[in-house]
């Protein structure tokens, strides 16, 4: 009986981290998100060029920092649940269901989004207050602009993920 008890405790403390770790992720895609469409808005609506240049170059390395910290701790948490919910055996087993699929996609998406991160933010300290070549802006704006894209591509796949588990 006791043995019974114990392993109850133990596997509601484990649903309890898992949900931890899902809030933990939710928190994270907030902050992700949330400060890409800020940056993204103020990169369409604030027209003046100088004013602009000020913002980015005060809120850029701070920005750069924060969006690190986020991007690193959805990965973490990510391949937490990924791990927890089988996906592995999803793949194994189940390759062709939709649920396999739709991680697939996402998967895929998150990598690449991971990628053009990685390369404007090379962009983006290297050139921190220094004039950019005409190819650093457009890999850099272009970067910007498909990850603004993948953000809401990838917050699709995570609600049809959530609506299937």
């Amino acid at each position: 009986m006791l043995t019974n008890i114990n392993r109850l405790i133990e596997k509601l403390a484990y649903t309890l981290r898992m949900e931890i770790v899902f809030y933990i992720h939710i928190l994270a895609a907030t902050a992700w998100i949330g400060g890409a469409l800020l940056l993204f808005a103020l990169g369409i609506f604030l027209r003046d060029k100088q004013a602009q240049a000020n913002v980015y170059e005060h809120l850029g390395p701070l920005y750069g920092y924060f969006e690190t910290f986020w991007l690193v701790t959805l990965l973490t948490t990510g391949t937490v649940m990924y791990m927890h919910h089988g996906f592995g055996d999803v793949f194994k087993y189940a390759y062709d269901s939709d649920l396999a699929q739709t991680m697939i996609h996402k998967v895929y998406m998150v990598g690449i989004l991971t990628f053009l991160t990685i390369i404007h933010m090379i962009i983006a300290f290297k050139t921190h207050t220094k004039t950019r070549t005409k190819w650093q802006q457009i890999i850099s704006r272009g970067s910007s602009l498909l990850i603004f894209l993948l953000n809401l591509i990838i917050l699709w796949y995570a609600t049809q993920l959530r609506t299937m588990l």
